[in-house]
């Protein structure tokens, strides 16, 4: 996982660190959120919204 982050340009510290934030309160059936292209992507359109919305 840590060298898929790596290939993609995602910061593996970030992408490990908000996992074991979220893990305990995600359910089984969006686990695959957590992927860190899947991460990556939902990470993406958080900044996007934010932005649109300052």
């Amino acid at each position: 996982m840590i060298t898929t982050c790596r290939l993609n340009d995602i910061d593996p510290k970030a992408w490990l660190a908000d996992v074991f934030a979220r893990i305990a309160d995600l359910p089984a059936s969006r686990l695959h959120e957590l992927l860190p292209l899947e991460w990556n992507l939902l990470r993406q359109a958080d900044k996007a919204a934010n932005q649109q919305a300052a």
